[in-house]
């Protein structure tokens, strides 16, 4: 049942994936709620418990009791980032979606901004990071690499140092949930899409409470995910790496010939050949490794498991309760 305070269909949505953030949901929520007032439009905010093992989803439920315009989704457990974000913005119904993290570092005042741009008739719009703060040489070092090799070996526009914080159009959402992958890249899923775009800059601030989600492992997996989702160069690389090896054997072994029966060298061998079999078992590796990803993904798709399950919802509809694409059964 609808209150006052609820519009059954918001002009804004505020979608926010969370796992084990139970220090900063509060102050999120808080700031949200001034800064949404400020902004005067009807909305809605979706926080999206990812199973967290704190007490994130009991302050999810008393803030949902304190202001109706709160409401959650509760997956049944841990299933990364990128399905819940994905769970958020399939349970979204504003004409415009904002995605972005519950640790702070994405601040709810930049949307008022986001919001402008929209109204001025972008349908897509980045919040891009100008400076990043509380972060290491090595973590700025990578993700600028990445953000980079991703720019140049996908066929669509892809923003640099943006992260997961943006707003999205009623179209831009409704053809992201049209994509029906299990490994999921949502920053490139949501880029893939078009539209009319445009960026806003923003100062990333350092994480109020908790520790990142997001060590090491984590964003090589990720990395992995939105090279091997969006680009078939990793398996090109392969079969170039075989031709440049074919023609370095190729000319080793015209060098041997040339040695032996033309110089009438005597050649010692044993340490040619192992350096050489050792070589050539490391590409071996590689090249399998290489293929073995694509077709991990392929076996994956195959399963077609849902993206997630839901075992609590608050304030939104009972449809789609699980990650299955147009899936409109309950469990």
């Amino acid at each position: 049942m609808q209150t006052a305070n609820e519009a059954p269909n918001p002009a804004l949505s505020i979608v926010v994936p969370c796992h084990n953030e139970e220090g900063n949901v509060g102050p999120l929520i808080h700031r949200l709620l001034e800064v949404m007032e400020e902004i005067g439009d009807s909305f809605e905010l979706i926080f999206v418990d990812d199973g967290s093992e704190d007490e994130t989803l009991d302050r999810l439920r008393a803030s949902r009791e304190a202001d109706p315009r709160v409401r959650f989704v509760s997956l049944s457990r841990n299933f990364g980032h990128e399905a819940a974000s994905t769970a958020g913005l399939r349970h979204a119904s504003g004409e415009a979606v904002v995605l972005m993290d519950a640790d702070l570092q994405d601040p709810p005042e930049v949307i008022p901004e986001l919001v402008k741009r929209w109204k001025e008739g972008y349908e897509l719009v980045f919040a891009t990071r100008d400076s990043r703060e509380g972060e290491g040489l090595f973590k700025r070092v990578t993700s600028a690499l990445f953000y980079r090799l991703m720019g140049s070996v996908v066929k669509f526009e892809f923003p640099a140092d943006t992260g997961d914080f943006r707003l999205m159009s009623r179209a831009v959402v409704d053809g992201f949930l049209l994509m029906p992958e299990r490994n999921r890249f949502v920053r490139g899923m949501v880029a893939w899409t078009g539209f009319r775009r445009t960026s806003v800059l923003y100062h990333r601030s350092r994480r109020h409470s908790g520790r990142t989600k997001y060590q090491l492992r984590a964003l090589v997996s990720l990395a992995l995910d939105a090279f091997t989702g969006f680009s078939a160069i990793p398996i090109r690389l392969v079969s170039l790496v075989g031709l440049f090896v074919t023609f370095l054997s190729a000319v080793g072994t015209l060098w041997i010939v040339i040695q032996k029966l033309i110089l009438d060298l005597q050649i010692p061998g044993y340490a040619f050949l192992v350096t050489g079999v050792l070589f050539l078992g490391g590409v071996q590796i590689l090249m399998l490794g290489a293929i073995g990803e694509y077709v991990g993904r392929i076996y994956v798709e195959t399963q077609r498991r849902p993206l997630y399950l839901i075992r609590e919802l608050a304030g939104l509809s009972g449809e789609h309760q699980t990650g299955e694409p147009n899936a409109d059964r309950r469990l």
